[in-house]
Order: C-alpha cells, then sequence, then structure tokens
C-alpha cells in the first residue's frame, strides 16, 4: 500500500458554501485523514493522507468542491506523512 500526503490551498468561492463540511464527508468517504479550515484570506486549507490513488481522487474532487462552491484555483503540494487521526473540521 503506497501513502501519500498533501497539503492544498483552495481559492475561490469556497467559504459560506458547506466546503469544509462536504470536504470531510469526501476524505472519510475515501478513508483518508487529516483537517481542514477556513484561512483568512477567504481561501480553504486542508492537509490530508491517505492510500495515493484516493489522495489523488481527492484532489481531483477539490477542484470541483460541492456544486454551489466555485473552485478557482487549488495549489497542490506533497508533504512527508502527518500520521493524522481521523479527519476534522479546524
Amino acid at each position: 500500500m503506497s501513502l501519500k500526503a498533501i497539503r492544498l490551498t483552495i481559492f475561490g468561492k469556497v467559504q459560506g458554501v458547506g466546503f469544509r463540511f462536504y470536504t470531510q464527508r469526501k476524505a472519510q468517504e475515501l478513508n483518508l485523514t487529516g483537517w481542514v479550515k477556513n484561512q483568512r484570506d477567504g481561501s480553504v486549507y486542508v492537509e490530508a493522507e491517505g492510500e495515493k490513488q484516493a489522495v489523488d481522487t481527492f484532489i481531483d474532487w477539490c477542484n470541483e468542491g460541492p456544486s454551489w462552491a466555485e473552485v478557482r484555483l487549488v495549489q497542490t503540494q506533497e508533504i512527508p506523512l502527518q500520521g493524522f487521526d481521523g479527519f476534522v473540521v479546524r
């Protein structure tokens, strides 16, 4: 099993649209661990890890977001594995 950890910063209309809730739900569905939070600049910040294929699926989902979000840009960076427990909204 190959694991992957990522850091995402998601820009666009991503606050006030349930983005964190749906991000958490999608991460849990994919058995990913990590966290998501709103940033002061209006972006959403995510750190997540899990099975490589599931992480890649999650990145694709974050580029769309829930239907009422408008994602303009997702900055993606691989990071070292963090050993998160569960996936939480911060």
